[in-house]
């Protein structure tokens, strides 16, 4: 079995460590450099911890500002590659970009990783959404929404017979008019689990059919319950199919609460980057006239300290307190994101998981290694 596809444990992962700067916009000195020697320090943590997933972002250029956040990015297939080659257990995901890799390609790079991995590589799946990289790149982005998801349904589709057809085809589409295709390898058990983030309706619409798993934001677990009711509820009459759905968080975990309040004060507002954040901000259109001054004001400070996700700061038990709503609500995982994903790793594997494991969210790293067996 797929580590990915156990039902009995709330997963955890870690989001965006091949970016500089994390989740967290920030000029403080000893910000997250997104090197390799820190990727693969983290990445053993955390498989000896018990972590479930690494989670990367495609990115090719940065978010302005003052350090110009997110400039450095290690690429996900060979990080991938590297990585599954480094651990034993965790899941590592390959985030792609419908509109810059051919499905052929990727197809066979995430076999080629599944492999490599033992059967722990992952696919998620990025339909676009941010017009300056396409100018880089230079690709025409489609002027409707619903578009750039049609050509990601095309290129999803040749992607997924290339994984489930042995003989050689024919692709005849709107897109894609491929011949002869041959495509082996193949992934272990024929697939890897597919994630995709959905907010709008046709997002989450594209993620309810293809994905295993709707990577979605939400404010916290209030407003969290329903959209996962929403969105399983609406993958199950529009395509039955049983998806779950996982959320992405920040975290500052400290022995005392005023410990992780100062730290949260000294690298997201005394040290913001204000200039990457608002930019960031204005990309997504963020900055809209129906947004209160109330809701821009949390906004802004939850993009400065991790990029507009929920924030888990306090002590462990705090922390494990706020996880453990989640589960609650009725989410099926979460991504975790901190200004040093290695140092503060370690601290919240010692704190964090074993409270999670007695609240009877999580699984015993013991238990989750016996069910690779």
């Amino acid at each position: 079995m797929h580590p990915m596809n156990r039902k009995d444990h709330f997963k955890l992962g870690l989001f965006s460590s091949n970016c500089s700067g994390g989740l967290a916009a920030t000029t403080i000195e000893e910000r997250w450099g997104a090197t390799w020697e820190e990727n693969l320090r983290m990445a053993r943590i955390a498989d000896k911890a018990g972590i479930d997933f690494l989670l990367p972002i495609a990115r090719w250029i940065g978010y302005k500002g003052e350090t110009n956040f997110h400039g450095s990015v290690l690429e996900p297939i060979p990080w991938a590659a590297a990585l599954l080659a480094s651990t034993e257990r965790i899941s590592v995901f390959s985030t792609v970009h419908t509109a810059f890799n051919h499905p052929l390609v990727t197809a066979k790079q995430i076999a080629t990783l599944d492999a490599i991995g033992g059967g722990r590589a992952g696919l998620n799946i990025v339909a676009g959404w941010n017009q300056p990289e396409y100018e880089t790149m230079g690709v025409d982005m489609a002027d409707a929404h619903d578009d750039r998801y049609g050509f990601a349904q095309e290129w999803w589709d040749v992607v997924r017979e290339a994984w489930d057809r042995d003989e050689i085809f024919d692709f005849d589409g709107k897109f894609f008019k491929l011949k002869h295709v041959e495509a082996l390898p193949k992934p272990t058990g024929g697939r890897v689990p597919i994630l995709n983030a959905g907010s709008s309706s046709q997002g989450r619409n594209f993620a309810g059919r293809n994905s295993d798993f709707v990577f979605t934001i939400v404010t916290g677990p209030e407003d969290g319950e329903g959209i996962v009711r929403s969105v399983k509820a609406k993958a199950l009459e529009d395509h039955q199919r049983d998806v779950g759905v996982l959320t992405l968080s920040h975290a500052v975990c400290r022995p005392t609460r005023r410990e992780a309040e100062e730290y949260l004060h000294y690298y997201a507002e005394e040290n913001a980057d204000w200039g990457a954040v608002d930019y960031l901000m204005n990309l997504q259109g963020l900055h809209a006239e129906s947004f209160t001054k109330e809701m821009l004001t949390t906004m802004r400070a939850r993009f400065a300290s991790g990029h507009g996700s929920c924030p888990l700061v306090g002590t462990p038990d705090d922390v494990a307190a706020e996880i453990a709503r989640f589960a609650k609500a009725g989410f099926d995982g979460m991504s975790l994101a901190f200004v040093d994903y290695a140092g503060e790793l370690e601290y919240f594997a010692q704190e964090v998981l074993p409270r999670l494991e007695r609240l009877g969210v999580r699984q015993p790293v013991e238990t989750l290694a016996e069910s690779r067996l």
